[in-house]
């Protein structure tokens, strides 16, 4: 499987990928927007003061900040912010995050080299496809097990994509593959932590580190994803290989990429939704809302029946969803924050609702029952909220999100020139001083670095 795979990356070139272009570059502008959203987090604060001590020759431009990093350090940080706020690009089939964990180490290591946006973009585009592959050929058992997708196959993804920049042979990558097979980790019991983001961020750096190693003539078990003892049968089930060859070269995992409008779990967006359409329906008058019911799959209880204790929990919550969108009437990134969630009202709304399986709802859909003090019943019901494939978010609303990224990220990067640049990117003769050009200029560094 290993080796399929890099016999396809190896031989994949531009010209094979160039149709793909524009939803890289939706992908990689939804990157760097929930990046810049997260850039002066303290979970990020944190990171940056525990690595910057054991960072080596600073090639590489952390997101939002004027101070660069070595490569492997801007991967794991860029990675983490990119996935903090739950406000990453979704592929549905797996509910991978694609982009984090494989646009954080290609954009790091191009930046090290002299490579193109065409190169990166195949890269990238490349990464993608292997990351979503092996989620399809473990999906959805493994994700059941409690292995957390976006990090277990990311890591696949970054090495795929890191050896392709490398320019590795065949032998190499499938080396590259299968070393990040013992680097393949993340759980999901930690979703309501920032462990979480460590996972994630692990997976881009630990992807390039594979390449790296791969390019230095590592060698790796060539069945050690599929053989018997191998990462598929340890963390899940025997692979599903015809889901992850079917079409391999023809068909694109990123052309199914989803861009959320709400920074909460994707399978809550049909919530918030409904609960916006219910408010205009009772004309806000939220005090007269005696209980509310949301019905909706397994996997939406599973994720979501949980109580609030704090915004990390709130993101991945059916109830404070639920007050977002009935009480609020938004569901943005200060809808989730701390001073938001512990609100009086907020609580109290949340108390006030209850959730329900309905095994004929498909995943990402629910139905929202609202019963008023009058007695009066109203239901909404939402199957392809805002984002999905069925109703995708527009190039101007990822833009809008990215300018909103820099002010909820309190960074003083320019929004306008980071858009420009993204769209621009297959035109780049330099990737790497095209993403430098980003920093704010050396006055802005110095307010900015401590």
């Amino acid at each position: 499987m290993s080796r399929t795979l890099a016999d396809f990356v190896a031989a994949t070139s531009w010209a094979d990928v160039a149709a793909q272009s524009i939803e890289a570059r939706r992908s990689i502008l939804n990157f760097f927007a929930t990046a810049l959203g997260s850039a002066r987090d303290p979970v990020v604060m944190a990171a940056m003061r525990s690595l910057s001590p054991f960072s080596g020759a600073a090639t590489s431009t952390v997101i939002g900040h004027s101070q660069p990093m070595d490569a492997l350090c801007a991967s794991f940080l860029n990675a983490i912010s990119a996935n903090l706020l739950d406000f990453d690009d979704t592929h549905p089939e797996t509910i991978i995050h694609p982009a984090a964990p494989v646009a954080a180490p290609v954009l790091a290591l191009a930046e090290t080299r002299t490579l193109s946006g065409r190169d990166v973009l195949t890269a990238f585009i490349l990464g993608v496809d292997v990351e979503c592959r092996i989620g399809n050929a473990v999906s959805p058992r493994h994700y059941a097990r409690g292995w957390h997708i976006t990090s277990t196959c990311g890591v696949f993804g970054a090495a795929a994509a890191c050896a392709k920049l490398l320019d590795l042979p065949a032998e190499g990558i499938a080396n590259a593959i299968g070393i990040a097979a013992s680097q393949s980790a993340g759980n999901v019991e930690n979703l309501p932590s920032a462990a979480k983001n460590i996972s994630v961020g692990n997976a881009a750096r630990n992807g390039l580190f594979a390449a790296l190693l791969a390019q230095q003539g590592y060698e790796a078990a060539p069945r050690a994803i599929e053989g018997p003892l191998g990462w598929a049968r340890t963390m899940g089930d025997e692979p599903d290989l015809p889901r992850l060859l079917d079409g391999l070269g023809k068909t694109w995992e990123i052309a199914k990429n989803t861009y959320k409008p709400y920074p909460a779990g994707i399978v809550f967006h049909a919530v918030i939704d409904a609960c916006l359409l219910l408010r205009e329906r009772i004309e806000r008058r939220i005090d007269q809302v005696d209980s509310v019911t949301v019905q909706g799959s397994a996997l939406l209880l599973a994720r979501g029946d949980r109580p609030v204790n704090n915004e990390r929990d709130a993101r991945v919550s059916i109830h404070h969803c639920v007050a977002c969108g009935l009480l609020l009437g938004a569901a943005g990134v200060a809808e989730f924050a701390r001073e938001t969630v512990v609100r009086a009202d907020i609580a109290q709304l949340r108390q006030k609702v209850s959730a329900e399986l309905d095994r004929e709802m498909p995943d990402g859909a629910a139905r929202v029952i609202l019963r008023l003090s009058s007695g009066e019943a109203l239901t909404e019901v939402v199957v392809a909220p805002r984002g999905s494939q069925a109703a995708p978010l527009e190039d101007r609303e990822l833009e809008q999100k990215l300018r909103d990224g820099v002010r909820t990220g309190q960074s003083n990067w320019d929004a306008g020139r980071v858009i420009d640049a993204v769209w621009g990117l297959d035109a780049a003769d330099d990737v790497g001083d095209l993403v430098q050009s980003l920093r704010p200029p050396l006055a802005s560094r110095q307010t900015t670095s401590n």
